[in-house]
């Protein structure tokens, strides 16, 4: 009797419309189910394989920042509208009147200028600031120079910092671009310049004229180097080239200027001849650079 009225039960609830969209939609909802956890074991299982084989690579070679910022060089103070070069920097290719202006006058003695001489417009003394981020190597008082700040940078860039009338940082401190290391002041060594700072760019040790990088990014100091370092290869190649081989050098058994002597009774020169040798190699030419700051 219970058997019978199961299997009318189940008859009546077969008769209902939603019971077969339901199972249908039940199945479908399992076998996606399944699907996709078979998918993302199978892709978990293939990262696994992949960290395995790829992971020492991985180490050692460490991903690289490719866009690590460069610092652009900057002038020497907070406001560089307020200040203006005195003393320009002494270039070798400059005309006469630039590489004049570019001299100091000290001890009796023209020294071309190794950096430039910047002042304020009223006089009036200012702030200096570091151009570059960078570690300090040396803050002192020099009895001729002022007070000296050097900063080391880099890509074996260095710059200078003196006429400084205190300072205020340490050597071993590490400075960020545009914190202030000192003030502007006067030093003995340019007395003409007034309250200023000498600020100078090197490069491996090269003094460079700073206004032609002041607002260029720190690699221009490298590719400048690079070309500079180029170009004297190339020089001394072409010198190579030119140099006489040995092909052509003269013999002891057959000299190239050999002269015959004109008798048995040659004599040697005479003693006016050798004084006038001596005066003529004991003769020193004069500084290059007094000469041009003749008025």
């Amino acid at each position: 009797m219970r058997e019978e009225q199961k299997q009318s039960s189940l008859k009546r609830l077969f008769r209902k419309r939603w019971v077969f969209p339901a199972i249908y939609l039940s199945s479908a909802a399992l076998i996606v189910a399944g699907a996709l956890w078979f998918q993302l074991g199978k892709e978990e299982n293939t990262g696994r394989d992949n960290v395995a084989k790829n992971g020492t690579a991985q180490q050692e070679n460490p991903a690289v920042p490719v866009n690590e910022t460069v610092e652009t060089i900057a002038m020497p103070v907070l406001d560089p509208n307020a200040v203006q070069v005195k003393t320009p920097f002494y270039d070798d290719n400059a005309s006469e009147a630039e590489q004049e202006a570019a001299l100091v006058f000290y001890d009796h003695t023209y020294h071309p200028n190794q950096g430039v001489d910047l002042v304020r417009q009223d006089g009036k003394t200012f702030d200096v600031t570091a151009s570059l981020s960078g570690t300090v190597t040396k803050a002192e008082k020099d009895p001729i120079l002022g007070y000296v700040v050097e900063i080391n940078h880099e890509q074996g860039v260095t710059t200078v910092y003196q006429s400084l009338a205190d300072v205020k940082v340490e050597a071993g401190d590490t400075v960020k671009q545009g914190e202030v290391i000192g003030k502007a002041g006067q030093s003995e060594f340019n007395k003409e310049a007034g309250i200023h700072v000498h600020f100078e760019i090197r490069k491996d040790g090269r003094a460079v004229n700073p206004i032609d990088y002041v607002d260029k990014p720190l690699t221009a100091l490298t590719d400048k180097a690079e070309d500079n370092a180029g170009s004297d290869r190339a020089a001394t190649s072409k010198e190579k080239e030119l140099m006489p081989s040995d092909e052509t050098a003269p013999t002891d058994e057959n000299p190239a200027n050999e002269q015959a002597p004109a008798d048995d009774h040659s004599t040697a020169p005479s003693d006016n001849n050798q004084d006038e040798n001596n005066d003529a190699s004991s003769y020193k030419t004069p500084d290059a650079s007094i000469g041009m700051a003749r008025a």
